[in-house]
């Protein structure tokens, strides 16, 4: 039956891709001409016992602030911290944003009106002047709509959006909401939402929000692929236009200097650059990082200009590749996660984030666990910082996740994030979920089908993988990834504090994987919670001592591995992060190198000097066999 269903979908987005379903990033050009709804919208929750009087009293069909009382909300931010009111930022439900915005006349006539939301948790209804516009289901990625037939052009517009945080057993994330009848111990109507992830379930529009324009006949989808032969650059690409037929086109390749390199005058062509910059990650070129091209598409009354990157990956039993030079990902797990705006998008803390992570020296980090926003992925492109991209599929680990539904809907989601992220150079491999219960059966013909489906589906056919946290007895999901990703936290959640067997434990588990599969393996994930200026002596665990004595035992490990098949290791967490109230969990989770304000600990010290070193050379390592040593100061990019 799963396989069956497999076949369907990969009908259904095959055509879909063919009938031209882009969903390009809104760029501004000569055609095209976009503005920004972010801001200050009403707000209402409704905290109906159904959470349904917002539908049954239809508040889309007038103001909100009409309806009831409303406060203002921050157009991106989660909710759930911007107030001082507990019930709001624990709540699960729907609430409703509007605001009124106006359209200029000039856009009344030949033009496509799209308005686009970055990212809303996790349904999402769009009403436009009381009439329902769209829908979409799942967070993390954008959805869209064309417009212009429900705007007023001579007068006030308004949209009112209704986003529903609820997870359950069929969602991505799944969770499931526990109701409690006994009035004798719960007041009436009382309900948690479980969560099976460890951070908290903000919600709202985290992204942002924009109506923007195209021609009637545009651009509506780029594929680019790149490879090396003979020392020349080779670029495939396709263009898909929708709305007409294109009756001019001109196609060029701009380098960093907007120098044509390369042209064309066809929709799909292979064309090629004599003497290319290839697209390097920190660390593995002493010259340039990040060097990324645009290709410049100018079709009838149209124009786009999408960038991209030239590089090769290459994955071997005991390699990694990029550019047929091995890769050593010595990086970090990271959180869309900061004080006050949650998962909102923020320029700021996106910034000082990449400065902190080349002062760490990390060329890696993984989107645990969700695609970030895509700003944050265009600047890992320009930085040189490869991504390994993650689905939302966290703690997949219920019988009742495993269904049909939940394959449709995960299928779902890998398509939407292929389609957004495809032509970015930084995106190195695909991870499809974390930590799911990859010892049960069910899990093998699910994570079959979804890996599958992802590696085919990308036209570059990434390698793709899952990230791993059963031990090699009882996993099953293995055989179907490109290379092995395991968490491990010995000493920590297993053994507390004896950090003498650490060492002992990493070698069995590498052994027995390497016995079974001849693949190689990145640890994703290992860390120890840390209390920022605790200390003792000798170390206890939750003091910065025992964090930096703890990720020394790992290191010792990774070092003898390195030489073999080890082609990565990812410190559990860049930074501290929130998570739901509970036993285990103090105002967060304090596994981060940083705290939550982005100051440093210990154990972040530690690990700057280790990437800096494996980037110079100084730790006797082979993983990059360049003959000259690279430089800590800030590199070129492009």
């Amino acid at each position: 039956m799963l396989q069956h269903l497999l076949l369907v979908f990969l009908l259904f987005y095959v055509h879909g891709a063919s009938g031209g379903v882009g969903m390009l990033y809104p760029r501004d050009s000569e055609a095209r001409q976009s503005k920004l709804l972010d801001g200050l919208w009403h707000f209402r929750a409704d905290y109906s016992p159904t959470r349904n009087q917002g539908f049954a009293e239809k508040w889309w069909t007038a103001r909100l602030y009409q309806t009831g009382p409303v406060i203002d909300m921050p157009v991106p931010s989660s909710y759930n911290d911007v107030t001082e009111d507990k019930k709001l930022r624990d709540f699960v439900g729907w609430v409703w944003y509007d605001r009124e915005f106006y359209v200029a006349s000039d856009w009344a006539t030949n033009r496509r009106m799209v308005l686009r939301f970055d990212s809303a948790h996790y349904n999402t209804i769009v009403w436009v002047n009381g009439q329902q516009a769209f829908q979409h289901e799942g967070g993390h990625l954008p959805f869209e709509g064309e417009i212009q037939s429900f705007l007023k052009f001579d007068g006030r517009n308004y949209v009112t959006v209704a986003v529903n945080n609820t997870l359950t057993p069929t969602t991505l994330p799944p969770g499931t909401i526990q109701y409690q009848t006994d009035t004798s111990k719960y007041p009436s109507g009382y309900f948690v939402q479980n969560l099976q992830m460890d951070f908290f379930n903000y919600a709202g529009i985290h992204r942002h929000v924009r109506l923007y324009t195209t021609p009637q006949t545009y651009i509506d989808d780029i594929t680019i692929l790149t490879n090396v032969e003979q020392g020349k650059g080779v670029v495939s690409y396709s263009v898909v236009v929708t709305g007409g037929t294109a009756s001019s086109v001109q196609i060029s390749v701009l380098d960093a200097n907007d120098t044509v390199v390369a042209s064309s005058n066809k929709l799909s062509d292979v064309v090629t650059i004599a003497y290319p910059q290839l697209w390097w990650p920190y660390g593995m070129n002493s010259s340039f990082v990040g060097y990324l091209y645009k290709l410049e598409v100018k079709i009838t009354n149209d124009v786009y200009r999408q960038p991209f990157g030239i590089r090769t990956i290459r994955v071997t039993n005991n390699q990694f590749l990029i550019n047929e030079k091995p890769f050593y990902c010595h990086g970090v797990a990271k959180h869309e996660d900061s004080d006050l705006r949650g998962k909102g998008l923020d320029y700021t803390l996106i910034s000082k984030d990449f400065n902190m992570l080349r002062w760490l020296g990390v060329n890696c980090i993984r989107t645990s666990h969700y695609p970030y926003a895509e700003e944050i992925l265009e600047l890992a492109d320009r930085q040189g910082v490869a991504v390994i991209n993650e689905s939302p599929g966290v703690g997949i680990r219920k019988i009742g996740n495993f269904g049909n539904i939940s394959l449709q809907h995960h299928i779902e989601v890998m398509s939407e994030m292929i389609r957004r992220d495809k032509n970015k150079p930084s995106v190195i491999m695909w991870s499809v979920a974390n930590e799911p219960s990859s010892s049960y059966k069910g899990s093998v013909p699910y994570f079959k089908s979804v890996i599958e489906f992802t590696r085919n589906t990308d036209p570059a056919h990434r390698p793709t993988t899952f990230v791993c946290s059963e031990t090699f007895e009882l996993d099953r999901v293995n055989p179907f990834v490109d290379v092995i990703c395991i968490n491990r936290y010995y000493a920590w959640y297993q053994d507390p504090g004896h950090l003498e067997v650490i060492q002992l434990q990493l070698q069995r588990e590498f052994a027995g994987f390497r016995n079974l599969y001849d693949k190689p393996i990145i640890v994703t994930e290992y860390g120890a919670d840390t209390l920022p200026g605790l200390h003792t002596e000798p170390s206890v665990m939750f003091t910065e001592d025992f964090q930096v004595e703890f990720l020394e035992e790992y290191h010792k490990e990774f070092d003898k591995a390195r030489r073999q098949f080890l082609v990565g290791e990812m410190v559990w967490n860049f930074a501290d992060f929130m998570t739901i109230e509970g036993t285990t969990r103090v105002v967060g989770n304090k596994k981060g190198l940083l705290t939550r304000q982005r100051q440093p600990k210990a154990a972040a010290h530690i690990i700057r000097k280790r990437y800096h070193g494996i980037v110079n050379g100084d730790n006797d390592t082979c993983s990059y066999s360049h003959s000259s040593k690279y430089s800590t100061s800030p590199h070129t990019y492009h």
